[in-house]
């Protein structure tokens, strides 16, 4: 499998990784922004191809899939066109910032017939896995998700701490993954959905914090808090309230509600979610399924999104 990586940023780095402990996985081609980057790269990854234009490694023969970690407003457009240039596509988390876009992309892979897989990475957790087996097993029902999203980026850097030459969001990109892994792991649909937010940062030109309420059509619900203001602890905290149990997700790590560790290792071959996510994708390639995570498969996640972006600009 010939793999071509776009965005070699902080994730597209920690994809990279996780692409090398997959068998039969060759990296042979990385876009970024500055052509010294994406050398530098591809040197050390074993890519034989470097360059600023994706539509150059799209077009080449040596490419059976990509995977986009670039800006989420390009997220949609590169989607389809990976798709339209006959290649498999993962792209990172958020599908897209509009709903339209969502729509088109689905209806491209549907089209196409090609893998299009979205990095909902929450999915592929082993902390998150363990509760989702359970819940499959009928061992768990949730009563209701509450989910901490907290970081502090009142200037526009990445996880590295280097400039970003486009700007986050806690709707479209952070809140995704708890509307997402809210309905995966209830099996059911959120149908009332609720959102307010804090004062647009001036430079930035968004909602430093937001606050968002869902019910499901079976009445589970989430509270998610989400925050570029906080100092302290970063990143995101989920915890289950279920009938038989309380459980905190902290990324791979998983606690019961007093606050003790869950041996989560035998859940899948690696603790690492991104690795699992990428194996996700090889493996549906390889035997022609549809992934885990598929377009198809969140699409009512960017459905909801799009709600609560309405209801956000009607209040504006």
């Amino acid at each position: 499998m010939r793999v071509a990586l776009a965005g070699a940023g902080a994730f597209g780095i920690k994809h990279l990784d996780g692409l090398q402990n997959i068998d039969g996985v060759e990296i042979t081609s990385i876009v970024s922004r500055r052509l010294e980057q994406a050398q530098e790269v591809a040197d050390r990854y074993g890519a034989v191809h470097a360059t600023t234009d994706l539509n150059e490694t799209l077009a080449r023969d040596d490419v059976d899939a990509v995977i986009l970690c670039t800006p989420t407003q390009m997220h949609a457009e590169q989607s389809i066109a990976a798709m339209r240039a006959g290649k498999h596509v993962q792209v990172e988390i958020p599908l897209c910032d509009r709903w339209q876009d969502a729509l088109a992309v689905e209806a491209a892979q549907r089209e196409t017939g090609l893998t299009c897989m979205v990095g909902h990475t929450r999915r592929f957790n082993p902390s998150h896995q363990w509760v989702h087996n359970r819940i499959v097993a009928g061992e768990l029902a949730i009563s209701q998700m509450d989910v901490q999203t907290y970081f502090f980026r009142r200037t526009n850097m990445n996880a590295l701490g280097a400039p970003r030459s486009w700007t986050d969001h806690l709707l479209w990109h952070h809140a995704a993954h708890t509307v997402d892994l809210f309905q995966y792991q209830t099996g059911e649909r959120v149908v009332v959905a609720n959102a307010i937010e804090g004062p647009k940062n001036p430079n930035l030109g968004i909602a430093m914090d937001m606050s968002i309420q869902l019910q499901t059509d079976g009445g589970k619900i989430c509270t998610l808090s989400l925050s570029f203001n906080n100092e302290g602890p970063l990143g995101a905290y989920f915890r289950y309230i279920c009938d038989n149990g309380t459980y905190i997700a902290r990324y791979d790590d998983l606690y019961t509600g007093n606050d003790e560790q869950i041996d989560v290792s035998k859940v899948a071959v690696s603790m690492n979610g991104i690795e699992l996510q990428d194996r996700e994708f090889i493996s549906a390639i390889r035997e022609g399924r549809e992934p885990n995570s598929s377009v198809a498969g969140v699409l009512d996640c960017y459905r909801v999104l799009g709600e609560l972006e309405e209801q956000l600009n009607s209040r504006s």
